[in-house]
């Protein structure tokens, strides 16, 4: 009888903790703890993903990798729009206005080719070229305008197929295929009938058509091009059209095209996963984004954002999201927040418009479920700055009412019992943010002035370059980021203990939002655009992503935390409640083996 270690060429483990890494796929061993023999498995499923930063309304181009693509054009707008693996960011915007054209290459080597003006008068001939920040036409346009075009290759080897030319009958359904050399197009092999909607994928030399409509029909077909003539290949379970794509000729993907499911090809014979999408759609761009073990799905028609993620893995994937946590005792808005998700507080007059005269600004403490009330501060107040940890806070500034002091200098120390009064402010202020900690702390924002705390008294040192009201900061005394403020801003400065230097902005102008994080490390969340806003985003070091939004849209809401476990509290409404973040995470797919 052949034994496990002859087939897997490992014997059975004897193990108290089951392993951590991917290494152990396929492995079998005993957890004494458990009393149990376990393995870890290959998985398949969709994820849900960070949102597009614009919805789009029909088609555009896109293609790349899960963790570098691009989406560019579509309806509305020329916009590109980037993915990293976690969030969108914002590209260089494409010269000629159109959808339904057909992408290729990767993020910082892009193609695309083909489509449909905004107006639907004219298809489109002209083929620009991406180097991930912006787009160059090239003189030399396809030889024959098209839309509902596939694609697929690279940027200096790229292919087109099929499509249509005419945007009113009769339409002039196109077999036609050509090849791109990095500098012109010209004729390939013709596809064995026209196609429409299909989808692409795959090398100028080794590329996979399939689905689309061939007739008026949806089909099943897929065709496959070798870099001289098509052939006809196995036949999809599924009909679909507008489908996503990914992977290669032998080793590749369909997913959506107007049904959920998905299908792995390869080679010769289609079969359907297990994995379904989980919002069943079609259209959301052209062009193959990923490889048949992690793809991305994204947008579709009726202005969708949606994203999702494909995964092919050992391990499972668990996207980043608020939670409901714990509500606060008090209405509060305009307040101030410190410390962890586990180890929170936050702390000001609890009014819904820091004008009511009682009770008096007091601190609530937060153990990752629950708050609790604590003391009042020495001076009532809201818009305040704060700073700290739940056991070692600093409030300072703000607008007191009664009384009528608009502009508090006032700081006051919390030990994690009782406030104490500490040395004013150089500079009198409200709606200011801090960052750092008790004994080294920062104040900025309201006027351009910036302030250091050492634990006993305040210093100027070197003003923001854009003064804003209501802007937040994340980091320590010297390294921090600064950013947002009202009137809408997007003003994004990073200090390095001497001096701000203005970096990339936030992709959604606000004020009164909240933060959490470092100065690398960010996330910015809720406040006001002028309306109510729920929108995330993280900071990566460079740029601003998309990131999951709130559950509830609000400003003034108060927030700390690190940039994948964090907590957003109160705000214009709902005043009470509270929400928890997780940034995005990954375990093992471990399997109990049984006998059934």
């Amino acid at each position: 009888m052949t034994t496990y270690k002859e087939i897997f060429g490992k014997p059975v483990k004897f193990l108290s903790t089951d392993p951590t890494d991917a290494g152990a796929e396929g492995q079998v061993w005993y957890n004494s703890t458990s009393g149990t023999f376990k393995s870890v498995l290959v998985g398949v499923a969709w994820s849900s993903a960070t949102p597009l930063i614009s919805p789009v309304n029909a088609a555009g181009s896109n293609s790349g990798i899960q963790t570098a693509a691009f989406f560019a054009g579509g309806v509305p707008g020329q916009i590109t729009q980037e993915y990293n693996g976690s969030g969108w960011s914002l590209g260089g915007n494409t010269n000629t206005a159109r959808y339904r054209s057909a992408g290729a290459g990767t993020l910082t080597a892009g193609l695309m080719s083909g489509g449909i003006n905004p107006t639907n008068t004219a298809s489109q001939s002209a083929t620009e070229e991406y180097d991930g920040s912006s787009w160059t036409s090239n003189p030399t346009g396809l030889s024959t305008a098209r839309y509902f075009v596939a694609g697929s290759g690279t940027q200096t080897a790229g292919l087109i197929f099929g499509g249509r030319t005419n945007v009113s009958p009769p339409y002039g359904d196109t077999n036609a295929t050509e090849e791109y050399n990095g500098s012109s197009w010209t004729a390939g092999g013709n596809m064995p009938s026209e196609r429409i909607q299909h989808s692409g994928l795959g090398t100028q030399t080794a590329s996979l058509s399939f689905g689309g409509q061939p007739t008026p029909t949806v089909s099943t077909q897929s065709v496959e091009y070798n870099g001289t003539s098509w052939t006809i290949g196995g036949n999809l379970n599924t009909a679909r059209a507008a489908a996503g794509a990914a992977g290669s000729q032998t080793a590749g993907l369909a997913f959506g095209g107007g049904t959920g499911n998905t299908e792995d090809y390869d080679g010769s014979t289609w079969t359907t996963s297990s994995a379904t999408l989980g919002t069943s759609r079609y259209a959301g761009g052209v062009g193959p984004m990923g490889t048949n073990s992690a793809a991305l799905m994204v947008g579709s028609p009726g202005s969708s954002a949606l994203t999702e993620e494909y995964n092919k893995s050992a391990t499972v994937i668990t996207p980043a999201a608020w939670s409901s946590g714990g509500a606060l005792n008090n209405n509060r808005n305009l307040n101030s927040g410190a410390g962890t998700q586990t180890a929170g507080a936050i702390f000001g007059a609890p009014s819904t418009n820091g004008t009511t005269p009682s009770p008096a600004g007091s601190i609530e403490e937060y153990n990752g479920s629950s708050w609790t009330n604590g003391p009042n501060m020495v001076t009532k107040r809201t818009r305040l700055g704060g700073l700290g940890i739940q056991t070692a806070a600093l409030g300072f500034g703000g607008y007191s009412n009664p009384p009528n002091l608009p502009n508090q200098t006032t700081s006051e120390e919390y030990n994690g019992s009782a406030w104490t009064s500490g040395n004013p402010l150089n500079t009198g202020r409200q709606n200011v943010a801090g960052s750092g900690t008790q004994t080294a702390g920062l104040g900025f924002g309201a006027t351009t002035a910036t302030e250091q705390y050492d634990g006993t008294s305040w210093t100027s040192v070197n003003s923001l370059n854009t003064g804003r009201n209501a802007l937040r900061g994340a980091g320590t005394q010297t390294a921090t980021l600064a950013f947002g403020g009202f009137p809408a801003s997007s003003a994004t400065e990073s200090w390095n203990g001497t001096s701000w230097t203005t970096v990339n902005s936030l992709i959604t102008a606000r004020g009164f939002s909240a933060g959490a994080g470092t100065q690398t490390s960010a996330l910015n969340f809720g406040g006001v655009i002028p309306g109510n806003s729920s929108a995330t985003e993280s900071w990566d070091g460079t740029n601003w992503v998309t990131a999951p939004s709130l559950g509830s849209a609000r400003y003034g809401l108060s927030g700390d935390g690190t940039s994948s476990l964090a907590f957003a509290a109160g705000g214009n409404s709902p005043y009470t409640a509270t929400e928890e973040f997780t940034g995005e995470t990954t375990a093992l797919n471990l399997k109990t083996l049984t006998t059934s």
